[in-house]
């Protein structure tokens, strides 16, 4: 059976441009088993959504932040609690493939191909939206980005609530994303209805999105399915070139791209070049800002955590486990801001396959404030 735990904490959300004060809180954390879901608590979640309010819940990326997708209110809701900006688009989430026809007003072939292989799991496309769903749920654009999770609890509480859940990361926006219940108290506790508390996420990362509106799927964000992967399906992939190039001029396709993500609140810099030379440089780096009275974090690999001298160092897992660095990341970051580090150092990561979501995360965590070692020798 489920345990239930009631938060004390209060939190006044501002929304609207009179910063109106919209709804002060308790929020109500409810404990559940993916293997043994109990269905009084996945229905009462289901009600909140359906009365308009918010839900944090698992999923098997990061932990999601609930509203009804087909909801202006709800939508204006996600955006307030999480201090969002408006024209970021969310991602609805739905549990099975015939609920798609009700959002959408095209599904291209390409895009039954890739729902045939990656649904459900942790890619979301991009398809024309219908008028079903509101612009303040797509951040004002025409189309609208949905997923089917995998998670079992996740499409349990999506089935409850009607079928349509709106749901970007349950944090503060620009934080790094929970993965873990706790963090996502830490971010909601008094801002929301309920957190429904789950196993930590699985996989680490956002999904993959890829936008099936284009002449050919363009990935709009990099995650676990891999540009690889997903040409194995439908043939040629494309990128968009703002994912990893801070100086390309070009505007990101996806608005919420032009906005800084998944930073700690020390100062994180990432730094490339042979292995040997990056630990060498980040070992003085951090003597230097230790000796100026700093706190100072590394983010390691497991082959090189043996070689720092700095006071504070977690290792993310070996680069022969993309997936185990990916898992680790997120939570690491978060256990630095806990222990108020004021300056990070990371090990850059082959941009390959998931090495790629994995640096898009950790650059845009960094504001790409890059040391690149090799340039250096260069010039």
């Amino acid at each position: 059976m489920a345990s239930l735990a009631k938060s004390e904490s209060f939190f006044v959300i501002y929304y609207g441009k009179c910063g109106k004060i919209y709804k002060i809180m308790k929020t109500e954390i409810v404990f559940i088993d993916e293997n043994n879901i109990d269905r009084d608590i996945i229905d009462r979640a289901g009600d909140i959504i359906k009365r308009g309010g918010l839900v944090a819940f698992p999923t098997e990326t990061v932990y999601g932040l609930g509203g009804d997708a087909l909801n202006r209110e709800s939508s204006r809701k996600i955006y307030a609690a999480k201090g969002r900006p408006s024209d970021n688009p969310l991602i609805v989430h739905i549990a099975d493939m015939e609920a798609l026809d009700r959002i959408v007003s095209d599904i291209p072939a390409s895009a039954l191909k890739l729902a045939d292989y990656f649904w459900p799991g942790p890619l979301t496309m991009i398809f024309f939206k219908s008028d079903a769903v509101p612009y303040d749920t797509t951040g004002g654009l025409d189309t609208v980005a949905v997923r089917m999770p995998v998670d079992s609890v996740a499409r349990a509480f999506i089935r409850a609530s009607g079928g349509y859940v709106a749901a970007p990361s349950a944090n503060i926006s620009g934080r790094p994303s929970p993965t873990s219940a706790r963090f996502v108290e830490e971010d909601m506790d008094g801002r929301i209805d309920m957190i429904i508390k789950g196993d930590d996420s699985r996989i680490g990362l956002e999904s993959t999105i890829v936008d099936i509106t284009s002449e050919k799927p363009m990935i709009l964000r990099p995650g676990y399915i891999t540009k690889e992967m997903l040409e194995e399906v439908v043939g040629e992939v494309t990128i968009d070139p703002t994912i990893l190039d801070a100086a390309c001029t070009e505007r990101p396709k996806a608005p919420g791209m032009r906005y800084r993500h998944y930073a700690p609140k020390g100062d994180l810099t990432v730094v490339k070049g042979p292995e040997d030379e990056v630990v060498e440089y980040i070992n003085l780096a951090c003597a230097s800002m230790e000796s100026s009275g700093k706190k100072v974090g590394v983010i390691a690999t497991g082959e090189n955590v043996s070689n720092y001298s700095c006071a504070n160092i977690k290792c993310v897992g070996s680069r022969t486990d993309e997936e185990e660095i990916a898992h680790r990341l997120y939570s690491i970051l978060r256990e630095f801001d806990d222990e108020d580090m004021e300056v990070i150092y990371s090990e850059a990561f082959d941009e390959g396959g998931l090495g790629g979501a994995i640096m898009n995360r950790l650059l845009k965590a960094a504001g790409h404030q890059v040391i690149d070692l090799r340039q250096e020798e260069e010039e």
